[in-house]
């Protein structure tokens, strides 16, 4: 049975990249045979936000890292929902564990800026994903689905999010979840969305896997019945970005 979802493939450079090497990667892209059958999102650093959607070809869209959760106005060093969308920008990436961690963003925060996007008609990539602690004491299932309860509290229509679990274990660090748990948690995932957003919001809302994906594991894990995509981060500074856009063609 093949799935009634699209396909989709996320790539974040994170803090990487200058004007150069975004114009080749985008070159690169442009030039490439990519799956039709897959949706493909890149999120350069704001910065190459604009530069990025003016030298891609139309069919991929670009993604910014972050937005903020109010209206324009004094908030200094932040981007509006608004400012996205009129320069083209069509979706964001939303609770990044290196955000999470690093910056200190709550649940709350994470699900506030995320009903903000939704609200001005941009997509959210929402990132969710336990510790290796919170993994070892097996509560996976439990960290995971708190973040997502804290956006389906403010958020009731989920068709412009896709989720993307991500064990904070497995981010750069070479260790990949095997497909087995990563398709676990995604069906738990699933399981948690018909219970609280309903049947179908459970049948359509995509859920990726991030965490150390590469072109040699990607085929494997895109078997996977409840892996609808990846967000790759380093791999997707590489000409292998492309093959892991292609993991199921």
């Amino acid at each position: 049975m093949s799935s009634p979802r699209q396909f989709f493939v996320g790539g974040n450079f994170k803090m990487n990249g200058n004007i150069d090497t975004i114009k080749s990667i985008v070159k690169h892209l442009n030039d490439a045979k990519c799956d039709p059958n897959t949706e493909v999102v890149i999120a350069p650093p704001a910065l190459y936000l604009l530069l990025t959607r003016e030298h891609l070809r139309p069919g991929i869209e670009v993604a910014a890292q972050n937005v903020f959760d109010k209206p324009n106005g004094a908030f200094t060093g932040e981007i509006s929902v608004a400012q996205l969308k009129d320069s083209n920008i069509t979706w964001t990436l939303l609770g990044h564990s290196e955000r999470r961690v690093i910056l200190q963003e709550s649940d709350q925060f994470v699900a506030s800026k995320t009903k903000t996007a939704i609200d001005g008609g941009i997509g959210v990539i929402l990132c969710c994903g336990e510790t290796l602690e919170q993994r070892e004491a097996e509560k996976t299932v439990d960290v995971v689905t708190s973040q997502l309860s804290a956006v389906a509290s403010q958020v009731k229509d989920w068709s412009k999010i896709v989720v993307a679990y991500e064990p904070i274990w497995a981010i750069g660090t070479g260790k990949v979840a095997s497909t087995e748990q990563a398709q676990d948690v995604h069906a738990a995932i699933r399981e948690w969305m018909g219970k609280e957003l309903g049947k179908e919001a459970a049948e359509k809302t995509r859920i990726i896997y991030g965490g150390s994906v590469s072109e040699k594991n990607c085929k494997e894990l895109a078997k996977a019945e409840d892996i609808d995509g990846f967000l790759v981060g380093g791999a997707s500074l590489k000409p292998a970005f492309v093959d892991i856009i292609n993991a199921k063609a």
